[in-house]
């Protein structure tokens, strides 16, 4: 059994245990299966604050305003955030309901869609972002003190809830697979634009978060940078959740910077960087700008994803900073990962990698969906914990699982090092264009 019990400290009385009498856990046999407990339970740290005091303000935060309860109901909250530890404790105000992840990118149109489209009591955002929302009655939460305080606006009247005078967990549970209930709602859009919400579970965002620990070998001394949005699941699962499970620390960067990063990089002491290959590309251009190479000797796996990756890219990111840059392939529904080029095992530049840990990859013929040897071209079809539970309303257009193969739409083979390669979309008839992720 893991035992975890902590006490956060915001300021030098304000050290807090909350008693069972005052505040109660859900009401589950292991509340270590559910994300934002594991969560706290991993012992890490978001640019410096514990992981362990937002969980703890979130859920304070339910306590000390029932209207945000009574909104919530049997409603879905929406997390519209930079990247920050806010983001941690908007999850543990969710009341455990679906927690929609709005982009701060997104459309007026966009935002609005997805409120109503997901059934959203409320809305978890700051003061800079929340005249992106449309009116209404919404309850509209305002995290920019986060974990010392939070603003609760409904009708124009705004009260400010004091969340650093309740701070302290004590849990006991088993690491185990996470609860099999809806924790995140995602929207991703096909060719035509018709936008679908990905239901994931606790279940499967801690199995892929895991799989995450494990693929790069993340513990409490790794440092991550964490420059891709949270609102998208590879810079949720990899660059937040992941190594927050490890215990280690996470730094945010509200925009990429490509100075700025690799500062990070040098003089930060980060170990782990996570992008896609146009963040990488800025990265190129900045060193060969300067006309130096990286010096950053903690530095130790970088990962890429989100498109496809040049060869000579990576060549030029080996050359400038003695690091291999890792190519993984995923998708939103499944979590995201389910391919990459593990450190543990030589890079194969230009390849998708292999199997992430506690996923299936295969390839299937397309249309009869049997499975095929290495060096035929075909689906690349995924299974796992990791594999989402379904589409809001449907989603007749979206993605099809068979027999519990996930099937990507995209095409691929299977080298016989067991790595995989890209290869393409595949149309099928019958059915509307496939999701990205």
């Amino acid at each position: 059994m893991l035992r975890t019990a902590w006490h956060a400290q915001i300021l030098p009385s304000d050290v807090y245990r909350l008693p069972s009498t005052v505040y109660r856990l859900p009401s589950v046999s292991n509340p270590l299966s559910l994300l934002p407990f594991a969560i706290a339970g991993g012992g890490g740290r978001i640019d410096g604050v514990p992981a362990a005091s937002l969980v703890a303000a979130g859920f304070t935060l339910l306590q000390r305003s029932v209207p945000l309860v009574r909104a919530l109901g049997a409603r879905r909250s929406a997390i519209l955030l930079p990247r920050s530890g806010a983001y941690i404790a908007a999850l543990a105000a969710s009341d455990g309901h679906g927690a929609v992840l709005v982009s701060p990118r997104a459309a007026r149109g966009e935002i609005a869609f997805q409120l109503d489209d997901a059934n959203v009591g409320a809305v978890f955002t700051v003061r800079a972002l929340a005249p992106r929302l449309p009116a209404g009655d919404r309850p509209v939460v305002l995290l920019d003190d986060a974990p010392r305080s939070a603003s609760v606006v409904i009708g124009g009247v705004e009260t400010v809830i004091d969340l650093g005078s309740h701070f302290g967990l004590d849990l006991e549970g088993e690491v185990e697979p996470g609860r099999n209930e809806e924790c995140a709602v995602v929207y991703t859009s096909n060719a035509a634009g018709a936008p679908r919400g990905v239901v994931l579970t606790h279940r499967n965002l801690l199995a892929n978060a895991r799989g995450t620990v494990d693929a790069v070998s993340l513990h409490a001394a790794d440092h991550v940078l964490a420059a891709l949005p949270f609102a998208q699941l590879f810079g949720f699962t990899v660059t937040m959740t992941a190594p927050l499970l490890a215990g280690g620390r996470v730094t945010t960067m509200d925009r990429f910077q490509p100075v700025a990063a690799l500062d990070l990089m040098e003089n930060g002491g980060i170990t782990l960087m996570a992008g896609v290959p146009a963040m990488y590309a800025a990265l190129v251009a900045e060193l060969e700008r300067r006309g130096a190479p990286l010096a950053a000797p903690a530095l130790r796996v970088c990962i890429c994803g989100g498109a496809p990756l040049a060869t000579a890219l990576q060549d030029r990111w080996f050359e400038l900073t003695g690091v291999e840059l890792r190519q993984g392939y995923g998708l939103t529904e499944a979590a995201p990962a389910c391919l990459f080029n593990v450190p543990h095992y030589p890079n194969r530049r230009g390849s998708l990698g292999i199997p992430f840990p506690g996923v299936a990859v295969t390839i299937r013929h397309p249309e009869t969906s049997a499975p095929l040897p290495p060096g035929h071209e075909g689906e690349i079809c995924v299974r796992g914990d990791n594999v989402f539970r379904g589409y809001l309303g449907g989603g007749a257009a979206g993605l099809r699982v068979r027999d519990g193969w996930l099937h990507t739409g995209d095409l691929g083979r299977e080298r016989t090092d067991r790595s995989f390669e890209f290869l393409g979309r595949h149309r099928p008839s019958g059915r509307g264009p496939v999701s990205s992720g």
